[in-house]
């Protein structure tokens, strides 16, 4: 299963800016019950939407800086970027059939 990619600091504009594919990066924390409950729909969508869709994760305890630049206050949240610029967001625990409904219209 694919699990994503691990976005950091340093390759973040290679990987998510500079992807010539959608990029959902999931914001979350190992500690974060609904994160655990909402991972292995992110790892699904990875799979089911590869080469449609990049999926990247962000640990914010080991980012706090990537996480402070999205203002990200509340885990898990989600970011869709498509050619270098924001077009979708949502925060909290959420379905497969919503993060999907997120990304339909860029996949």
């Amino acid at each position: 299963m694919n699990a994503g990619i691990t976005i950091t600091g340093s390759n973040f504009e290679q990987e998510v800016l500079k992807s010539s594919i959608p990029v959902l990066i999931d914001f979350w924390a190992p500690w974060c019950g609904p994160c655990r409950m909402v991972g292995p729909f992110i790892d699904q969508i990875a799979d089911e939407y590869a080469g449609r869709v990049a999926v990247g994760k962000v640990n914010v305890d080991e980012e706090s800086e990537l996480a402070q630049q999205h203002s990200i206050v509340s885990i898990p949240a989600l970011v869709l970027y498509k050619d270098g610029q924001i077009v979708g967001q949502r925060t909290g625990a959420a379905p497969k059939r919503d993060i999907e409904a997120m990304i339909k219209d860029y996949a």
